[in-house]
């Protein structure tokens, strides 16, 4: 794998306006099973044209999407010969440098997923940086959590979630519930538990790793949980077990109206 890996990344380093490349996801971060895919983060300086992606992308691979713009701008492609999925991801060096400043420095909370971008950076394998730029980023993070920044995620995703006077995520479910509006319960749940886990991360001090596998990331990294922690999320969250042949069906009737 490590020969056309590198080749692949060669081709993309080599593209005018490329000033950094580092492999992240949880192939770095030691949690990747056997479906993760690898997660390859470009850092530019001005956009890549999608022609010259995507004659990188043909070279490796035979099933590809190239230009999606759903998660931000990125590149999605199967590699045939080494059988594992690439997520390339392009993003603007300055975005990047103001993401880390304002939360690591600058200390902003955010409605959940505050510190998700630094855990990435503090994983990130760098396979190329052309000025040192995202080495120096890494080490800028090398410091102790910032308390000001932990008070912040506190004060306001606690707030958020029930606190807070008029409109907390709380209060929106139980309206929804009396309403049985089950689509609003659902996405104002999935709301609160961004915050409860900002919350949980920042207590412990640690960076939010995403949105995977949260429960057991939680479990084994945190020396602070709350009582009844995963017994509660298990009852909140009930069983998943048929949830994929209920979304084939939805998608199988959407379409038939279309």
């Amino acid at each position: 794998m490590d020969n056309l890996f590198e080749k692949i990344i060669d081709k993309y380093k080599n593209l005018d306006g490329v000033e950094a490349i580092a492999k992240g996801g949880s192939s770095t971060a030691n949690t990747s099973d056997n479906i993760s895919d690898i997660d390859i983060y470009i850092f530019t300086t001005k956009s890549i044209e999608l022609g010259a992606r995507e004659g990188i992308i043909k070279e490796v691979s035979s099933k590809y999407e190239a230009g999606g713009e759903y998660f931000g701008s990125g590149d999605e492609y199967f590699v045939d010969d080494l059988g594992i999925q690439f997520d390339v991801m392009f993003w603007d060096k300055n975005w990047f440098c103001s993401v880390f400043e304002n939360v690591w420095e600058k200390h902003y909370p955010s409605n959940g997923y505050t510190t998700c971008f630094l855990y990435t950076l503090k994983n990130f394998e760098i396979m190329f940086d052309k000025t040192g730029w995202l080495a120096q980023l890494q080490k800028r993070l090398k410091t102790p959590y910032p308390q000001e920044l932990k008070a912040n995620i506190l004060k306001r995703n606690t707030m958020l979630m029930k606190d807070k006077p008029f409109a907390s995520y709380y209060q929106q479910i139980e309206k929804a519930l009396i309403r049985n509006d089950i689509i609003s319960v659902n996405h104002r749940t999935a709301a609160f538990l961004a915050s409860y886990f900002d919350v949980i991360f920042a207590v412990n001090e640690l960076l939010h790793p995403g949105e995977k596998r949260l429960i057991q990331f939680a479990k084994d990294n945190c020396k602070i949980l709350p009582l009844n922690f995963e017994q509660n999320l298990q009852k909140l969250l009930a069983s998943n077990s048929h949830i994929l042949p209920i979304l084939d069906d939805m998608v199988e009737k959407l379409k038939a109206i279309l």
